[in-house]
């Protein structure tokens, strides 16, 4: 069982080293879900005085005012054999035999952390001791209680200790040591009062009451020790601490325990409680109840050990590897980067994610629409053919069918195609920058690196940008191409005016009649709707071919052909990262080592049980 105790005291050491103390932080925390007593009492109630009976040496500062300002990880260890000695986490390689010294370490490093202005800090001081003389246990010393803040420091310290103390004890996994001094009412105790606040019940608070022998004649404290005033789940604990006068003598600790021992030995009112009396016994129990405590808390810190390894490896996965120190690295992290990106987009063209499906909305619905909103009419009045055809015609008149105003009034409404074309080509435009867009909010890797990601993006959109034009280009051709050569075929196959019983002598001004220019404006539009069909076909081809096979077959080309001519220092720049994430990445990567190291060691004592 003692392993268990010990296996703590690691954990607890490293979620310190690593800024894990159970304070308000974005991190999981690990500190919070371990096991703990924590030592609670106002000032002079001699809680300082019972930790240095438990431990049996004289190491903790005293004086006026409040004296504890930062929280004490006090780890006892007990050995067979040897010198005592003491150990702090922040001076791994220092052992103190003398331990005055010890008092002056925690006074100093007290300061370190919060400055000579008395104030207080959250971050605890880890302090070993190591004697044949302890068992195994592990306290945590919070600040004492108080109701008046002494000169120099801070207004609102009263209400900041209590703050700590609360957030401490509030926690279902800390055992509440709450120390109260036998000489006061126990209903003004600071200690019984926070922790009546966190445990109603009473289920994880042990009552000590100290300052025994200190109480007016006549009166003792048989009905608290005996549960009869203020009933706790466990047993209350009496302990006969030094007086002030045994302390400024350095009365030895040793010979204080068996002075305690005595005391309640032939004391008359406590004789029949002796048995569970004092310092030692305190230590006994509280080192049994904690044993109990992380034994049954083992399968749930499992458990949660598990599946917060799990998140980490989740996030830091997101967040990205750390960026590789040569150039040769930068680049290859850029290209897989970039590979990603646009493999990304690929799948949204290909189906696999959607949006590729908006580009056939512009071929099937989109640009045949255009098409047909197109006003022919207003080319194919009766008022422009006569126009267009006798404007062809010249000084002498058409002999059978007028062949120029036909080619005039086909190219004037065939341009008009040049519209719905422009816009189709847009469109599908449009509709590849979004998805390259969202291919790039998809690519986690590029929120790791701002400057890749601007770099990205603009490198597509120009690419975009350059196959758009050419798309156009290729489009219209194919309109100017409908426009540059007719058909002939197509007005071969148009009965003629003299199979139709026409008289070629009649009148010149009779071949411009209504019912002629209709029959022209017939066949126009009939030869239009003609070409219209044929480019609804080949109009998409072309724009496919144009923008989305080369939007799929090389966008990031010249971004590319570019990067192998940058140097070290831009590709540097390119992978510039947010500070935060770099530090997030740090964070969570030291902390993924705790939990894999604390998974590691609470399966060892496990199998070993």
């Amino acid at each position: 069982m003692e392993n268990l105790i010990s296996l703590v005291n690691k954990i607890q050491r490293a979620c310190t080293a690593l800024g894990d103390h159970g304070d308000e932080s974005a991190m999981p925390t690990l500190w919070d879900s371990l096991p703990s007593i924590a030592v609670v009492g106002g000032q002079s109630s001699g809680k300082s005085s019972v930790l240095e009976s438990i431990v049996g040496k004289d190491f903790l500062p005293r004086g006026s005012g409040i004296v504890t300002r930062r929280p004490l990880v006090l780890q006892l260890h007990k050995i067979d054999e040897g010198k005592e000695y003491a150990e702090f986490m922040h001076l791994p390689r220092k052992r103190f035999t003398d331990f005055a010294a010890v008092r002056k370490e925690i006074s100093d490093e007290t300061d370190r952390e919060t400055g000579r202005s008395k104030g207080i800090s959250s971050v605890p001081i880890h302090l070993s001791i190591f004697s044949p003389n302890v068992v195994n246990l592990t306290l945590v010393d919070l600040p004492g209680l108080t109701k008046v803040a002494v000169e120099g420091q801070p207004e609102g310290i009263v209400q900041d200790i209590e703050d700590m103390v609360r957030a401490f004890i509030e926690k279902p996994n800390c055992i509440i040591l709450a120390i109260s001094p036998a000489n006061q009412d126990l209903a003004t105790s600071d200690a019984i009062k926070i922790s009546r606040e966190v445990d109603p019940k009473g289920e994880r608070t042990f009552g000590v009451l100290t300052k025994i022998d200190l109480m007016d004649q006549g009166t003792n404290a048989v009905d608290i020790l005996e549960g009869r005033s203020y009933k706790l789940q466990f047993p209350w604990i009496g302990v006969v601490n030094r007086s002030q006068a045994d302390i400024n003598k350095s009365v030895d600790m040793i010979a204080a325990r068996r002075r305690e021992r005595e005391y309640f030995a032939s004391s008359s009112e406590y004789r029949h409680l002796g048995n569970r009396m004092g310092s030692e016994h305190l230590g006994r129990v509280l080192s049994k109840h904690l044993e109990v405590v992380i034994k049954s808390r083992i399968p749930g810190l499992q458990s949660l050990i598990s599946k917060t390894i799990g998140e980490l490896e989740s996030e830091l996965s997101r967040l990205g590897k750390p960026i590789a120190a040569d150039a040769g690295g930068k680049l290859y992290v850029i290209m897989e980067i970039s590979r990603t990106f646009d493999q990304i987009f690929k799948e949204h063209l290909d189906g696999v994610r959607s949006g590729g499906e908006k580009i056939y909305g512009v071929f099937d619905n989109q640009f045949p629409a255009a098409l047909k909103r197109l006003q022919f009419d207003k080319q194919l009045s009766m008022d422009n053919i006569r126009k267009l055809i006798t404007e062809a015609d010249g000084y002498q008149p058409h002999l059978i069918a007028p062949e120029q105003g036909y080619r005039r009034l086909i190219e004037s409404s065939l341009i008009c195609i040049r519209g719905p074309a422009e816009a189709a080509v847009d469109a599908v435009h449009g509709i590849l920058k979004d998805l390259a867009q969202k291919s790039i909010n998809e690519t986690t890797e590029l929120k790791q690196y701002p400057p890749l990601r601007v770099e990205v993006a603009n490198a597509a959109f120009e690419s975009l940008e350059r196959m758009k034009e050419e798309s156009k280009r290729a489009t219209l051709q194919l309109v100017d191409m409908e426009c540059g050569y007719l058909t002939v075929d197509f007005f071969r196959k148009l009965p003629q005016d003299i199979e139709k019983g026409g008289n070629p002598t009649v009148s010149l001004f009779d071949r411009y009649n209504d019912s002629y220019l209709r029959r022209v404006g017939h066949n126009v539009l009939n030869y239009v709707n003609m070409v219209c069909s044929s480019l609804r076909i080949a109009i998409p081809k072309s724009i496919v071919h144009c923008q989305v096979r080369e939007a799929k077959r090389c966008l990031l080309d010249h971004f590319f052909a570019e990067l192998g001519a940058k140097e070290a220092r831009q590709l540097a720049k390119l992978l510039d990262e947010d500070p935060a994430v770099m530090q997030r990445r740090t964070s969570l990567a030291r902390r993924l080592e705790l939990y894999r190291s604390a998974q590691s060691e609470i399966e060892a004592v496990a199998w070993s049980k």
